[in-house]
């Protein structure tokens, strides 16, 4: 993919805060929200992904194995000791008890992991990347959220071309995250990923550095 440049004009980056803004970037599957966290880190913005951190977590933290192994069940980890995400995703897909109690082992091991990551961070704002913003309440501990949003059937398409899945199976996904709606009551900035590339790369430069 070629790269997009904007060629409007970046205003002077304040002077290094000594806590910086924490900006809660989120967007349910298929909305891009990882797109435009490439375009944050391009404008020089730090940015922690919280959902790829806690696939390494996962399989580095023996205390967090350990427990995640007493709540599934050994066949958590394949034999090779790595977590196998297709089983635990099937053992907690219609299993909303389990999920959560999964949430709950996970969840406070990603947050001390960032916690660390903050205290390395030198920039004004510094963007803290998750599915779950609103659902797990993180929005409440950021300075301002952003929510990646796109119409669902554009949406649902990204995610049948990008993992094969069928529209049903997109779809069963969809119904079990927050319906969008209730998300966008909740962002305080909003980017719409309906378009191409270079529009969503120009919005995403103009809601980052309006946040004041």
């Amino acid at each position: 993919m070629e790269e997009l440049h904007s060629e409007s004009q970046q205003p002077a980056e304040p002077e290094p805060l000594s806590s910086p803004k924490i900006i809660g970037l989120t967007g349910g599957i298929g909305s891009g929200k990882t797109t435009v966290a490439k375009f944050i880190e391009e404008f020089g913005f730090p940015v922690y992904y919280s959902d790829e951190r806690a696939k390494e977590i996962v399989n580095d933290n023996e205390d967090l194995k350990a427990k995640i192994k007493q709540l599934l069940g050994e066949e958590a980890y394949d034999e090779n000791g790595l977590y196998d995400r297709k089983f635990v995703a099937d053992k907690v897909f219609n299993n909303k008890d389990l999920l959560e109690q999964l949430n709950l082992i996970i969840h406070p091991a990603v947050r001390n992991d960032f916690e660390d990551w903050v205290k390395k961070q030198t920039k004004y704002l510094i963007f803290k990347e998750t599915a779950l913003l609103f659902e797990l309440k993180l929005n409440k501990e950021c300075y301002k959220s952003i929510l990646v949003t796109a119409e669902d059937n554009i949406r649902i398409k990204r995610v049948m071309d990008r993992d094969s899945k069928t529209y049903r199976e997109v779809q069963s996904i969809m119904e079990k995250q927050m319906p969008e709606k209730d998300k966008i009551k909740l962002a305080d900035c909003i980017i719409y990923n309906n378009t191409n590339l270079e529009d969503l790369k120009e919005h995403t430069e103009k809601v980052v550095f309006d946040i004041e």
